[in-house]
């Protein structure tokens, strides 16, 4: 077995210090908060019923049917199209926040962070070469885009197995952040570093 694989499938088990960092590096996307925690909007889930799970829900709900109003009154509106789809991506509604944002982005496609957001969506969506490729565009736009070069990397190792490509984007982080630090506050370098060390 090489050695990546055995850091992929044997951190569960083993107390090895260097495998926890890699448990604090992963916690942040397997707990769904990766990218929203570079985003000062909240979350608050809208229950399977369609009721507010709180007054803030609450808001978000008439705050989305304001601007479906909106965009559909005035389908060109940029800003409402991404707001929409940042309100579903908060509210974990993947579908209609993949929609919005691609309208968004038929309008106007030369928004690194709404192509990343759109990476993350199609991954919660069960296609992580989609977002993958999507972060990639985004770094197109924007080579040092901080938040796709994490996402990708994140996406790539625990979704698609390429460890290397994930140290690579890491890598390509820190140059251009060296104190990036992932959602739960560890220093992405010594998480770097230990898992080099180790591959």
């Amino acid at each position: 077995m090489s050695s990546d694989k055995k850091v992929l499938k044997g951190f569960v088990k083993t107390e090895n210090v260097i495998l926890l960092l890699f448990v604090a590096l992963a916690i942040g996307f397997v707990g769904g908060v990766v990218f929203s925690v570079y985003r000062s909007v909240g979350t608050m889930p809208i229950t399977a019923d369609g009721t507010a799970a709180s007054p803030a829900a609450a808001q978000q709900r008439a705050m989305i049917a304001s601007l479906v109003q909106q965009t559909e009154s005035d389908p060109g509106d940029v800003a409402a199209w991404t707001q929409l789809g940042h309100l579903y991506f908060d509210t974990g509604q993947t579908a209609q926040a993949i929609e919005a944002y691609e309208q968004s982005l038929k309008l106007d496609g030369q928004r690194p962070d709404v192509w990343t957001d759109l990476g993350v969506m199609y991954r919660r969506d069960g296609d992580p070469q989609k977002a993958v490729d999507l972060f990639e565009h985004a770094l197109t736009l924007d080579p040092n885009h901080q938040v796709a070069l994490y996402n990708r990397g994140i996406v790539l190792m625990h979704d698609l197995n390429d460890l290397e490509g994930a140290l690579a984007s890491w890598e390509k982080l820190l140059i251009v952040n060296p104190d990036a630090r992932t959602p739960s506050g560890d220093p992405l370098e010594n998480i770097v570093h230990q898992m080099r060390r180790n591959n």
